[in-house]
């Protein structure tokens, strides 16, 4: 594609470097003692061949490199818990779930989405599910030859168990406002029966791609095991997890996250994959930032790459690399979704003065941010106006772009931002430069996730734009794990003024799914909650709106509906887009695999693990 001949020859060179560091072979690597089983380390797990050797302490250095795929941008921190039902497990290449893909290397979900084609393609499930009439019951049934790694069958209560616990343990998901009840018929037939006072068939629909599917009996020795204690149960370490997924825990610390294939994966079964996947073992090095990530994946230590990299067209015009993205050329990657900057409504501040976001959001220079913190990975706001939708022509073809051409704004406007902040008397009345309301300084902390580099420039960006305008405005780039406990899934803090987080990219349910995510009500107030309005937001019009667009079927009705909630949006600024971006950033290192997806074979740029993206990890090859 855009490899050259010395591209190839540098992947050779590589290769046979990392072989010669592996010992030049493909031996299952040597492990004296196995580590004893602590809080940190998951212990091992049913999966594992008895003759497979146990890991040892220098597992990081000694996988063979021929049969390990290796990951990077996605394990931030030490793994917390393997639980698929529990809360804050930090455990990203195990559980990460969404209706755009779900993480299936060691859970399931019923379909797996296709976002290129909109198809739904069966994994646990067998063949298509089906509506009745009035889209009120959807039914699925289960694919027979699907086991669990003890050998026992996926069944339909499997999934009701599942979804049931939520509601048991005060810890209901996503979907449960939308699903009242899970009728199992059969062991391989269930029915989700749709809340008929909140109906929305979207979310039935995304639940068969989003939501995992653990195993009944170990959720019943999981809250037997913890006398039924609900906290107890979401923080169990759960290292005896059961999973249906081609890959289990095979070493875990705060270093390095190892899977192993499952060699009697249920997925080899000619009704599924007809094989299993091809590399053996699949790694994390876990980073400090993505610097750090970035030099070893230039050095081939990482195979595939969820990592904003600047300019990363020069890895292989000016550098040779055998570095490779799904385009090969800008923006470089598929653009379906925005990082988004909240506004906390938790504030007084910020709640009770539109004048101010707005003033806040029409200031900042998004071209800069295009231009620096994305090096032009990203279409402009003057290419693409901004509005509720992605850059996708799908999307775009959703709205009246007339109708609110009026309250768009490209950025940059600091007079029109300092006209909107003295109109609303927020204004500097002791002459030191800085805005005042209600008779304080208005001081505000913006923040996301340290290391994440694109991210921290926007930011930087952003609170520049503040200075201009009078208002104080600090980053603050705490660590991952501090970050989301205390900014972006506590709906209670009143610390962080803006944060940062994307809202959903591309899923059956899209682009409803992100406008509720940006507006929806039903997210107030939620405990960790990862699935949208961070910031707590409340319309009654846009909610009624939002609760609306499901059932409607005109498509006139649904395009005024979408101008309506994008009038709304820009209206109100309740967030605002920093910049487009794909749902996962996808670069491949083809040193020692080949064979990723790219925009010729068909499979989604999701990672090789998310959705239908999986499929890539069946048909990689050695270079």
């Amino acid at each position: 594609m855009k490899k050259k001949t010395l591209a190839l020859i540098l992947a050779l060179v590589m290769a046979l470097g990392l072989l010669a560091g592996c010992g030049g072979n493909n031996d299952t690597p040597s492990t004296p003692d196995t580590p004893a089983t602590t809080d940190d380390t998951p212990a091992t797990t049913p999966d594992t061949p008895a003759d497979e050797p146990a890991p040892a302490d220098d597992t990081t250095t000694d996988l063979p490199r021929t049969e390990t795929l290796y990951f990077g941008g996605q394990q931030w921190g030490e793994v917390t818990s393997w639980n698929p039902v529990g809360a804050n497990q930090n455990n990203a290449m195990a559980i990460a779930s969404s209706a755009s893909g779900s993480r299936t290397v060691m859970f399931e979900t019923l379909y797996m989405y296709n976002f290129l084609t909109g198809e739904m393609i069966p994994l646990l499930a067998d063949g298509d599910f089906s509506w009745n009439a009035d889209k009120t019951e959807l039914t699925v049934k289960i694919n027979p030859a699907a086991k669990w790694n003890d050998g026992t069958a996926v069944t339909a209560n499997d999934v009701k168990r599942t979804f049931d616990v939520g509601v048991e343990i005060d810890q209901p998901g996503t979907y449960h406002p939308y699903i009242s009840e899970i009728v199992v018929n059969s062991d391989t037939e269930l029915v989700l029966k749709a809340n008929l006072d909140n109906l929305n068939p979207f979310m039935l629909e995304d639940f068969l791609s989003g939501q995992y599917v653990a195993q009944a009996a170990w959720i019943d020795t999981c809250l037997a095991r913890n006398n039924g204690d609900k906290q107890g149960f979401l923080n169990d370490k759960a290292e005896d997890v059961a999973f249906s997924g081609p890959y289990g825990p095979y070493y875990s610390d705060n270093q390095k996250v190892v899977f192993i294939r499952n060699d009697n994966y249920w997925g080899q079964d000619a009704s599924m994959w007809g094989k299993l996947p091809v590399p053996k073992y699949i790694a994390h090095t876990i980073y400090a930032d993505n610097a750090a990530s970035e030099v070893a994946f230039k050095a081939g230590e990482i195979d595939v790459n969820q990592q904003f990299m600047p300019n990363i067209q020069d890895l292989w015009e000016k550098d040779g690399l055998p570095i490779s993205t799904y385009y090969d050329h800008a923006p470089y990657g598929m653009c379906a979704t925005m990082p988004t900057a909240w506004f906390n409504m938790n504030m007084p501040v910020i709640a009770e003065n539109v004048e101010l976001r707005k003033a806040i959001a029409i200031a900042v220079d998004y071209d800069q941010i295009i231009a620096n913190a994305m090096t032009n990975q990203s279409p402009s706001f003057a290419e693409v106006p901004r509005s509720v939708m992605n850059p996708t022509a799908g999307e775009q073809a959703l709205y009246d772009h007339a109708a609110v051409a009026d309250l768009q704004w490209v950025g940059n406007d600091i007079d029109g931002a300092n006209a909107l902040l003295d109109s609303a008397g927020i204004v500097d009345t002791d002459g030191d430069g800085w805005r005042e309301w209600n008779g304080e300084k208005v001081t505000l902390q913006v923040s996301c996730p340290e290391g994440w580099s694109d991210w921290n420039a926007a930011l930087e960006i952003v609170a520049a734009a503040g200075a201009k305008i009078g208002i104080d405005m600090s980053t603050n780039f705490p660590d991952a794990d501090t970050y989301y406990a205390t900014s972006l899934t506590n709906p209670n803090q009143t610390e962080t003024a803006i944060f940062m987080w994307s809202p959903p990219a591309a899923a059956p349910s899209s682009p409803w799914a992100r406008v509720n995510a940006l507006m929806g009500k039903d997210y107030v107030g939620m405990e960790n909650n990862w699935s949208g309005n961070f910031g707590q937001y409340v319309n009654d019009e846009a909610d009624a709106l939002i609760k609306a667009i499901p059932l409607m079927t005109d498509e006139a009705e649904i395009k005024a509906a979408y101008t309506e909630l994008t009038r709304i949006y820009l209206t109100d600024v309740p967030s605002f887009s920093l910049m487009y971006r794909p749902d996962k950033f996808h670069a491949v290192n083809e040193s020692v695999w080949t064979n990723f997806p790219n925009e010729s074979n068909g499979i989604p740029p999701l990672d090789c693990t998310d959705g239908y993206s999986i499929a890539s990890l069946y048909e990689l090859e050695l270079a």
